[in-house]
Formats: C-alpha cells, sequence, structure tokens
C-alpha cells in the first residue's frame, strides 16, 4: 500500500491538486468516494507569509478528508520554508508537497512551478531547505520536464530524494505541452527505476483500466487522478474497486450524479457565501452533466444561476425529465 513518510493510504488512488477545483468542499465529495490520499490546491508561499486573508481560507481542512496533502508554491527559499513552517505547526495537513510542475506564465515567471525543473541543484537547496525546518513529510509534485530538450526527470527526483522528499507525483508532460499531447508513460518508469521513494504517476489516467495500467506498466506505487475526476467522483470509486477486485463497477445513474452535483454545492455554499459558492459550481455542475443526454440548454441555464434554489431546481428538473423519457422507452 501506498505511504508516505509514516502516513499510510487505504489504497494508491491519489486526487491531483487542481488549481481553482480542490478546495475542500470538492476535497471531501472525492474522500467520500474513497481517495486514498487527497491533495489540496496550490496556495502561494508570500500569500501565507503575508497572511492574506484569501490565502488563510484556502488553508482549512475538513478532519474528514484526511489523510491529506496541502501544496505550496514559491521561488524563494526564505518565503517558501516560512509558508511549510507555518503549515507545519497551523494547519492539520498530513504532508506538505512542493508545487514544481504548474506550467502557467504568472507562476513559472516568479520563478516558481515548472521553472525549478531547469536547475535539480535549485530542487536540492529548495526541499532540503524545507525538510530541515518541517516535521511533516515533504513531497514534490513535477512534470518530467521544461521541453523536450530539456528533460531532467530522473535528476530532478533523484535531487528530491536526496533532500529528503519522503515521495514524488510525476506528470509525464513538460511544461511546453501544458496540458495537451500525450503523457510520457515511460519516463515516469524510468524515474520508478532510479529512487527508492514512492512515485505517484499522473498523467492520461481517464479509466479504472488506466490506471491499472499505469501500475503495471511504470511500476510506480500510486496513481494521480485529476481531470478524469471532475464532475465524476465515481472515477476514483471505480479505480479503487477495480484494482481492489478487478471488477469494473457501473456508471451512476443521473439522479445519482446530480444528487452529488448538489452535495457538492451546499457544500461550497458552507465554505464559502451562496453568491460566490454559486458561481463557482457552475463548471463543476457542467461536469457533472457532461455525458448527460441534451444537456446545452440545462448547462446554458446553469451559467445564468445565482442562487442555490435556481441551481437546484434546474438539476433536479433536467433529472424528472430524463427519468420520464427513460421510463417511456421501457414502457414502449
Amino acid at each position: 500500500m501506498l505511504k508516505i513518510g509514516n502516513i499510510e493510504m487505504k489504497n494508491q488512488v491519489v486526487l491531483a491538486p487542481m488549481a481553482g477545483v480542490c478546495n475542500s468542499a470538492f476535497r471531501l465529495t472525492v474522500k467520500e468516494f474513497g481517495a486514498g490520499l487527497v491533495c489540496a490546491e496550490m496556495v502561494s508561499d508570500k500569500g501565507i507569509v503575508l497572511k492574506n486573508a484569501k490565502t488563510m481560507n484556502m488553508l482549512y481542512i475538513d478532519e474528514r478528508e484526511k489523510p491529506l496533502s496541502l501544496q505550496i508554491f514559491g521561488g524563494e527559499k526564505k518565503t517558501l520554508v516560512e509558508a511549510a513552517q507555518f503549515v507545519d505547526k497551523n494547519t492539520n495537513a498530513d504532508i506538505i508537497d512542493i508545487n514544481m510542475g504548474c506550467p502557467v506564465p504568472k507562476i513559472t515567471k516568479c520563478d516558481a512551478g515548472a521553472k525549478w525543473l531547469l536547475d535539480p541543484d535549485k530542487i536540492y537547496e529548495m526541499v532540503s531547505a524545507v525538510v530541515d525546518a518541517v516535521e511533516k513529510p515533504v513531497t514534490v509534485k513535477m512534470r518530467m520536464g521544461w521541453d523536450e530538450d530539456h528533460i531532467f526527470a530522473v535528476k530532478n527526483a533523484q535531487a528530491v530524494e536526496r533532500a529528503g522528499g519522503q515521495a514524488i507525483a510525476l506528470h509525464g508532460r513538460t511544461r511546453v505541452q501544458m496540458y495537451e499531447g500525450k503523457a510520457n508513460w515511460d519516463i515516469i518508469k524510468e524515474v520508478k527505476q532510479s529512487i527508492n521513494i514512492p512515485l505517484i504517476g499522473n498523467g492520461d489516467v481517464q479509466t479504472p483500466q488506466d490506471a491499472k495500467r499505469m501500475l503495471d506498466e511504470t511500476g510506480c506505487d500510486g496513481v494521480m487522478i485529476g481531470r478524469a475526476a471532475l464532475g465524476n467522483p465515481w472515477m476514483i470509486y471505480r479505480t479503487v474497486q477495480f484494482l481492489k477486485t478487478g471488477k469494473l463497477m457501473g456508471e451512476p445513474s443521473v439522479r445519482e450524479k446530480m444528487d452529488v452535483c448538489i452535495l457538492h454545492l451546499d457544500r461550497l455554499i458552507a465554505l464559502k457565501n451562496e453568491d460566490v459558492a454559486v458561481r463557482e459550481m457552475r463548471k463543476h455542475a457542467a461536469w457533472y452533466l457532461k455525458g448527460v443526454k441534451g444537456n446545452a440548454k440545462v448547462r446554458n441555464a446553469i451559467n445564468e444561476c445565482n442562487t442555490r434554489d435556481h441551481m437546484v431546481t434546474l438539476l433536479n428538473d433536467m433529472v424528472a425529465d430524463v427519468e420520464e423519457k427513460e421510463s417511456q422507452v421501457t414502457v414502449g
């Protein structure tokens, strides 16, 4: 089973730390579908050091989410260490993760995220400074390289291990690829064979079968699921069950999907306020609606929603419509 430092997971399935998505409401919902570990969205080291109100709110963790990994990012050693120490002493996170994979320019311009991929020496310096300053296990999430000409995944992973990192999550894409193209699983296998700490594979795991294939082909210790879980926490449950039993569980009904969507909405409202939560939930609702026949009209209406009741009514009306059409087909 996957173990990071002294933190033992119930299984090998990990929720990726997706920015703008992985707040407590989403994480808890996914956790209840069986994820062995959930990861919080990345938080700015400077935001923590300066006690920015929005940043402080991002550090909230519900005890039911644990074990949980909280991810920080930064380009300067002093503020990164200070932020890690704050997380270590003032949050109930189990693991401190350092972002070394975010490809967006506003992050890399600050010498943070994927910019580290170009310099194994900096990786060693930064990770070792954090490891020395905290008690919680320190991990790193990284990409395989900056571009096709600068793939230092093995050297970078070895630098993390030498620095005292307890695990690595490796996304098999370069920074230049962003989220396009195909993830390279061969590099995950190569890195796994070059280090002794746990390696979690990430990239193109879209089905439970993909997860098993990644584990089998690369030898990695865990599998990280990101976009495939958006609006679809059943992907987590089905993957856990498939890895455990070899049986592929069925897809949820439209009613089941919308019930969880509404639960997610209510948790988001409790976390934020109704106005902010409903606007943020619009994108999640679109993800929950994916694959539901005739969802375009409902999606368009949800994008105009400003209240919980309006959104819930739209979702329930759509379920009633789908169920009525299904019953007519059955009768016919």
